[in-house]
């Protein structure tokens, strides 16, 4: 058995920036130093992606202008009895747009809720108010009930439960 006795070793050569800036060369070069990369960034990467037009909302779909004119409208509407608008409290359970026609479901935090009467019929009126809107329904539902968790980050801050 041979035994060989070595004193020092050569260190690994150290990446360069200029060994990544360098021109690409003709794939014979390429093939006779090693493979290796050019870090250039492509011009025409982003071209389709820059050009591209953002997709269009529907006026009716969330982020639409309609759609969020009703729940402005929405959120202008306060629970009498607790001083938060009935959007961030979580009585609104679905809006849906559809051409100027608008249908909420909502609920109220009790059946026996003192504006039970009163409420659907002020979301009627109010969202009936935003322009574009033709026909609004309002359906009042029991199920799911409703529970403080529905509430909103900013309703549970204005009431001190966060």
């Amino acid at each position: 058995m041979k035994v060989e006795e070595v004193t020092s070793v050569e260190s690994p050569r150290r990446a360069r920036v200029a060994d990544a800036l360098e021109p690409p060369q003709p794939r014979a070069m390429v093939e006779e130093a090693g493979v290796r990369e050019s870090f250039e960034r492509k011009r025409d990467y982003l071209d389709g992606f820059l050009k591209a037009e953002p997709p269009r909302i529907a006026e009716g779909e969330p982020g639409g202008d309609l759609y969020e004119a009703v729940i402005a409208a929405l959120k202008d509407i306060f629970d009498p009895e607790i001083p938060v608008n009935i959007y961030d409290l979580g009585l609104i359970y679905g809006v849906e747009v559809d051409e100027g026609h608008v249908h909420v479901n909502m609920t109220l935090t009790t059946p026996h809720c003192p504006v039970a009467e009163t409420m659907p019929t002020e979301v009627e009126l109010r969202v009936g108010s935003v322009p574009g809107v033709g026909v609004v329904d309002v359906n009042l539902v029991w199920d799911p009930p409703w529970d403080p968790g529905k509430m909103t980050d900013e309703a549970r801050l204005e009431l001190g439960m966060l």
